[in-house]
């Protein structure tokens, strides 16, 4: 089973932008994000109900600059770019790595 995920870049009234999340699954599944770590953070933990699978549809709210739409832009650009960069060889995030240093399997993960 999958989910969409609507993520709505939006703005307060002191012009700093947020990214508002909704399970379109659920009922009142509304998340605040203030940063982009937070977003991956929370996109992750909604989307391990649904084995990962999940679907984000993107939008923002009218008052919000394009300038705010591009700094998000970027900033995830960034974060996806720290993310690829801290795997390993094998395409491992460092946590995730199936077997040990001597080639055994790592059961434990």
């Amino acid at each position: 089973m999958s989910t969409l995920i609507e993520s709505v870049i939006k703005s307060n009234p002191m012009g700093r932008w947020y990214i508002e999340l909704c399970d379109t699954m659920k009922d009142e599944s509304m998340e605040i994000c203030l940063d982009v770590k937070e977003y991956a953070m929370k996109i992750e933990q909604m989307g391990q109900e649904y084995g990962g699978a999940v679907e984000i549809a993107w939008s923002s709210d009218d008052n919000v600059t394009p300038e705010q739409i591009n700094e998000v832009r970027m900033q995830m650009m960034a974060y996806e770019a720290e993310q690829e960069a801290s795997k390993d060889s094998n395409g491992l995030y460092p946590d995730q790595n199936t077997h040990q240093a001597d080639g055994t399997p790592n059961f434990s993960s």
